[in-house]
């Protein structure tokens, strides 16, 4: 009895500091509650270094563009144009114009510049690829060819050539082969996925429904903005709450950041409930939720199939270089859960607890978000019997695989192939 009420102690604390851990995190950085907006962090540990015997040889990557203007005009447009309305009526408060002010150099900085690339975004991917060549010369080295493909959305291109010039700047004999064609977008962003449409069902649906009733509530920053009660009355508040929400979340990944932020208008409540409704979103749509069966990560069976099918051509050749790719969040997050790095894999019954059981979006797809399988192989010897081992990084640090192996955090390859091709295995 003593045991059991020992261990239930034990696992109320930890549940306790987990989820006190997504509150800490935000409140140490705010810029975390952007979810998909949060621009990209860079790696936070050193790497482990490689068994003895052993030196990295081939690169297979997995990458999301880098940071980006907003998709569409709505966020800019409609937080504009309801604060103008409600300005020239006298119905704003000196908060309210001075956000009216911000909104103002938001909307023309990103004018006509849909979705694209920004210049923080271009320089995420130069780091990337330096960090990649500094950790892993071996991979680089001589004229050892580098295959890259991107989505044929522009800023997935720009990410990659980005990314490939500061590949040859390093190493000028590097031989780059690169494109971005339809014929690759069955495995680089699978619009067809028959997953796709499993992923929106009644029981999500109404799932994310009850969770959003519980942490909607934008009264705080309405009384923030507006003198009138009554003038709030009229409008959609928590559309107006979620665009300026989404403009707050991506300023860090524009210019602005340097001049200005719109955390200050919303309470710490109100950024946290927000951030956990997306987290939430984003679970249900692209993870292994209970409510659909986990769709959302199988739309990247292809993928995983290019990755395995590639890396069995590859790891035969002695310098076989690297295979980059680079696509969008969407596809990584899916990725990410299916392959169960660290644990994101693991479905959650309920939406309430994923909080407490540290499933954090932030951590898995911030713009630039990227994973790579480094492997190794032993120093000499013929490589179509030697014991490839493999290392997976997520966002630069080293992840963790429901695998088993003597030589943590690497793998051998031979085992990881057959979970991989088990977990797709009529998929």
């Amino acid at each position: 009895m003593k045991k059991t009420l020992l261990f239930l102690a034990t696992l109320a604390f930890a549940l306790s500091v987990n989820a006190q851990q997504s509150r800490h995190d935000i409140k140490a950085n705010t810029n975390l509650a952007g979810s998909n907006y949060v621009a990209y962090p860079g790696p936070r540990k050193a790497l482990t270094a490689a068994p003895k015997g052993y030196e990295p040889y081939y690169i297979s990557h997995y990458g999301r563009h880098g940071s980006r203007y907003l998709i569409g005009t709505d966020d800019y447009d409609k937080p504009y144009f309801t604060l103008l309305r409600a300005d020239s009526l006298g119905k704003l408060t000196p908060t309210g114009r001075e956000l009216l002010g911000k909104l103002k150099l938001i909307r023309e900085e990103a004018k006509d510049r849909d979705g694209e690339l920004t210049w923080l975004g271009a320089q995420q991917h130069h780091q990337i690829a330096r960090r990649m060549y500094e950790r892993f010369p071996e991979v680089f080295a001589g004229k050892t060819k580098i295959e890259a493909r991107s989505t044929v959305v522009i800023r997935c291109i720009l990410s990659m050539e980005n990314a490939l010039h500061e590949l040859i700047a390093l190493n000028p004999k590097l031989d780059v082969r690169h494109d971005a064609s339809r014929h690759d977008m069955y495995y680089m962003n699978d619009e067809h996925s028959p997953y796709s449409k499993l992923r929106d069902t009644p029981e999500a649906r109404e799932a994310l429904k009850q969770f959003d009733e519980k942490h909607t509530d934008f009264a705080q920053l309405m009384r923030t903005i507006f003198y009138d009660a009554d003038y709030v009355k009229t409008l959609d508040v928590n559309a107006l709450g979620t665009h300026l929400f989404t403009l707050a979340s991506n300023v860090q990944s524009t210019e602005l950041r340097h001049q200005l932020s719109l955390w200050d208008i919303f309470s710490e409540e109100e950024i946290y409930h927000a951030w956990l409704r997306h987290n939430a979103w984003w679970y249900v749509h692209f993870g292994p939720s209970k409510q659909t069966n986990g769709a959302g990560m199988y739309t990247q069976v292809n993928l995983v199939k290019n990755i395995i099918a590639t890396a069995d051509t590859c790891l035969l050749l002695p310098h076989p270089g690297a295979t980059l790719r680079y696509a969008h969040e969407v596809d990584v997050m899916p990725l990410v859960c299916l392959m169960n790095l660290n644990g994101y894999g693991e479905a959650i019954d309920n939406l309430d607890d994923l909080d407490h059981r540290g499933w954090y979006n932030y951590n898995i797809f911030p713009m630039g978000c990227n994973v790579q399988l480094v492997f190794y192989k032993p120093t000499g010897g013929d490589l179509r019997n030697a014991d490839i081992l493999v290392k997976v990084l997520l966002n630069e640090d080293e992840a963790t695989l429901p695998v088993a192996t003597d030589c943590a955090p690497y793998y051998h390859w031979k085992d990881v192939r057959a979970y991989l091709t088990n977990k797709i295995s009529g998929k």
